[in-house]
């Protein structure tokens, strides 16, 4: 289920939505982007990340073990203090990038994630498949490092945790999340051709993150954006996305595995 869903490219619309809700925790903040410089380069982040995860899903077991040993062995690094206060956190509170809480948030939101945009974009997943996807994503959680005790053991499970995090007290936007974001929305690294439709890219992004997320940031959204963004979508999904053909539908490193 790992490999159909993420082999769309449609789904990397989701890698904004993801970076965005990990900025979204304090902690991870500090520990993911503000230590690591991924700050000043979130794409770039963002597009290590994609790496490795087409290696767990496409590559080679050694590959793939070579890959997250080195994640793994990168986390072990970060150590660190909060140098403010964020939300519930204090100044001081100490943070490591290989903690599990930690590494189960920036895992789910890459799940919830791909999840979301898939079944906006290509198709809806049943009940079995949603079970499958996070199966699936829980092996990856274990090549980073988490124990299966870690993560939550079913879908409705994880899709209770991540309520819990969107509505609790550990996600709060700081300031210079905020930037992030400006930085992640509205001024990607597209190619000059493609600039035409960032500003509808930059909707996307804004629509599919949570409303309280999306308010903390401070993102303008309302109605008439939330329809024509849905409709989009939509469009896409029946008319769009059944009829690419594979060379513009598929990622490169599926193809290249099939």
């Amino acid at each position: 289920m790992l490999r159909r869903v993420i082999r769309e490219q449609v789904v990397g619309l989701s890698g904004p939505r993801a970076l965005l809700m990990q900025a979204a925790h304090p902690i991870a903040f500090a520990g993911f982007f503000a230590h690591t410089g991924a700050l000043d380069e979130p794409y770039e982040r963002l597009s290590r990340t994609a790496r490795v995860l087409d290696l767990v899903a496409f590559g080679s077991a050694d590959e793939a073990r070579r890959a997250t040993r080195r994640v793994r062995a990168m986390h072990r690094r970060v150590r660190g203090e909060l140098p403010a206060p964020a939300g519930r956190f204090a100044a001081g509170t100490p943070y490591a990038a290989d903690d599990p809480a930690l590494l189960l948030w920036i895992l789910a939101t890459l799940a919830d994630s791909a999840a979301v945009v898939y079944q906006r974009y290509v198709g809806a997943l049943s009940v079995a498949e949603r079970e499958a996807l996070w199966a699936d994503y829980r092996l990856v959680g274990r090549q980073f490092g988490l124990r299966v005790a870690d993560m939550p053991p079913t879908w409705d499970d994880f899709q209770a945790y991540m309520l819990d995090m969107v509505e609790g007290e550990d996600l709060h936007v700081t300031a210079a999340a905020r930037e992030l974001a400006v930085q992640i929305v509205m001024r990607p690294p597209v190619p000059r051709r493609m600039r035409p439709v960032l500003e509808l890219a930059n909707q996307i992004t804004i629509g599919l993150l949570p409303p309280r997320l999306r308010r903390q940031y401070g993102f303008v959204w309302d109605p008439v954006r939330a329809v024509a963004v849905r409709g989009g979508a939509e469009y896409a999904k029946r008319f769009v996305v059944p009829f690419l053909p594979e060379r513009l539908r598929v990622v490169r490193s599926a193809r290249r595995a099939a």
